[in-house]
């Protein structure tokens, strides 16, 4: 089973970025060249029958398996980025953290008023990060179509955040 292949070779590492957490590294994963294809493969069957125009992968993991995906699918691919690293002139929301706050922003020009988006990431946990990104999309009057995610922490109860953006919401891995 796809799940347990990929809760089988993520690494856990503990006290990182900070202490008491426990973060999920995906990059073992990028090693094996058949299973990122079967992840992709998987998105796609999850998601054939959700209509969306782009796919809006947030920084930085989310570019990874997000941009995979939009080129199987033939959609254009956005990048959601931290504040500063996109070079053309860039929406912005800001949004409170764990610990702190930070702010994204994406290219003005990222997609036309109307546009339907698939918002992609790595890993959901609490979903602050995912839902300044669907706020963003929204200011810029796109509709959040659903999310998909390689992992999520349900115990952290970040999909209850989403559900008032869209009900669409797939993962490959829970943990619960």
């Amino acid at each position: 089973m796809l799940e347990d292949q990929i809760k089988n070779i993520i690494r856990d590492i503990p006290d990182f970025p900070k202490p008491g957490i426990i973060f999920k590294d995906i990059t073992p994963i990028l090693k094996n060249q058949k299973l990122c294809s079967d992840i992709v493969d998987e998105f796609v069957k999850r998601i054939k029958n959700l209509e969306f125009d782009a796919i809006a992968g947030i920084e930085s993991r989310g570019f990874l398996f997000g941009l995979m995906l939009a080129n199987k699918l033939n959609k254009p691919f956005i990048p959601i980025r931290k504040s500063g690293r996109l070079p053309f002139k860039t929406i912005q929301q800001s949004y409170d953290l764990e610990y702190g706050s930070a702010t994204i922003e994406i290219h003005a020009d990222a997609f036309e008023p109307g546009a339907k988006i698939l918002i992609h990431d790595d890993l959901l946990a609490t979903g602050g990060t995912v839902e300044a990104t669907s706020q963003l999309i929204e200011k810029m009057e796109g509709t959040i179509a659903g999310y998909s995610f390689l992992i999520s922490l349900d115990f952290l109860n970040g999909k209850e955040r989403l559900q008032k953006y869209s009900e669409n919401n797939f993962s490959l891995a829970s943990y619960q």
